[in-house]
């Protein structure tokens, strides 16, 4: 029986004015929601995908706190060969044509829409797709859409929403979204969390091979600095000290540029106790979140039921990717879902990056995202609180 993945992503945005606006973007197949606003902890976008297979459903909020996001079933992408430049403002792709005889533009079909395109052709009575995707890189300008035929290729231009962002290639795919990353991370490293530790160091492990960061396991780390394992730890200490002692390493690291991190699974960690996440959210963190639920609905209410109870820790996280079963084979199809994720929440907010540079400068010192001046003093806070 094929394993089943279905993710989630949760991305929190201040502003009590938000704008909601939806868009396509790829993993197979997906379908994402986005604020406007800038972070913080007032409003939600969630992301839902499923591997192999996408059913559609929709969020009914409960509060204010939650935006309503339907999503339909997309068909998947089919290619051929072409070529394909970024020019800025838009990008060109030149599809070959060969030998085909047209007879008139009619027997040229260009359907551009959001983040989807198809082009199909008609010759001697047949018609043949040539590209068909729902998985654009990013959104276009449909209506500006221009193509037409040089010598033997079909050339279209697709209008960029956001001439900033450099398309590596057409369609958003694992080597696109790894080649594209670099210029939206600026280096800002990843935390991979969650219930299994297995999980979490599989999933990282893909990542920091895809982005060429450098691969950092808190497991390896603890254990090469006690001498002894995890569970022998456990026994000796108990699951405190384990997790202040990677609470202490997450603190060394959370200095460091350009690393995945993966870190220990469940109560044993840092990530799973709230009073201790002030190093974590130097980087961009990932919630790997195992379910049983059966169905849409059931992990659509059981992600809505975490965020609203408040009381896991890993609600911090800026991304939430549902898994129902696991298979390490599907360990890249996670990390993709987690990349297109992260993609979509620094598109929404190109300031977060930086923003996570300064909270490193200033000492990780808990006060994410509202990051207060130089000089603040947290301890002297929850004195004034107490």
């Amino acid at each position: 029986m094929a394993t089943t993945t279905t993710a989630a992503v949760t991305k929190f945005f201040s502003n009590s004015k938000n704008t909601v606006k939806t868009c396509q973007c790829s993993l197979q197949n997906l379908c994402v929601s986005l604020s406007s606003s800038k972070p913080t902890f007032t409003s939600i976008t969630y992301f839902s995908i499923s591997i192999p297979s996408f059913k559609s459903w929709k969020m009914s909020p409960s509060s204010k706190r939650f935006r309503r996001l339907s999503c339909r079933a997309i068909s998947t992408a089919t290619t051929t060969n072409y070529e394909f430049s970024d020019g800025s403002s838009e990008v060109e792709l030149r599809i070959p044509l060969g030998s085909q005889v047209f007879k008139s533009s009619k027997d040229i079909f260009v359907d551009a829409d959001g983040t989807s395109l198809i082009v199909r052709v008609r010759s001697s009575g047949f018609q043949t797709t040539l590209i068909e995707t729902n998985h654009l890189f990013h959104k276009i300008k449909p209506s500006e859409t221009i193509w037409y035929i040089d010598d033997d290729q079909l050339v279209v231009n697709l209008k960029k929403q956001d001439p900033d962002l450099k398309w590596p290639d057409i369609v958003e795919s694992w080597e696109s979204l790894t080649a594209g990353a670099m210029q939206l991370l600026k280096g800002t490293s990843i935390y991979i969390v969650g219930d299994s530790t297995e999980i979490n160091q599989k999933v990282a492990r893909e990542l920091a091979v895809g982005l060429g960061y450098t691969p950092l396991d808190t497991q390896e780390l603890l254990e090469t600095f006690a001498k002894q394992t995890i569970d022998s730890w456990v026994l000796a200490e108990g699951s405190d000290d384990v997790a202040d002692a990677e609470s202490a390493i997450l603190e060394g690291l959370s200095s460091h540029v350009r690393a995945v991190v993966s870190t220990l699974g469940g109560k044993l960690g840092a990530a799973g106790r709230a009073d201790i996440w002030q190093h974590l959210y130097a980087g961009f963190t990932v919630w790997l979140s195992q379910t049983e639920a059966m169905g849409e609905d059931l992990a659509k209410a059981e992600v809505r039921k975490h965020i609203q109870d408040g009381s896991l820790a890993y609600t911090n996280a800026d991304v939430v990717v549902k898994v129902q079963g696991w298979d390490a084979d599907h360990a890249k199809s996670v990390a993709q879902a987690s990349l297109s994720a992260l993609k979509q929440l620094i598109l929404s907010d190109k300031e977060l990056p930086g923003k996570k540079s300064l909270y490193i400068r200033l000492g990780c010192r808990g006060d994410w995202p509202n990051i207060k001046p130089p000089g603040w003093d947290p301890s002297a806070e929850m004195d004034t609180s107490s």
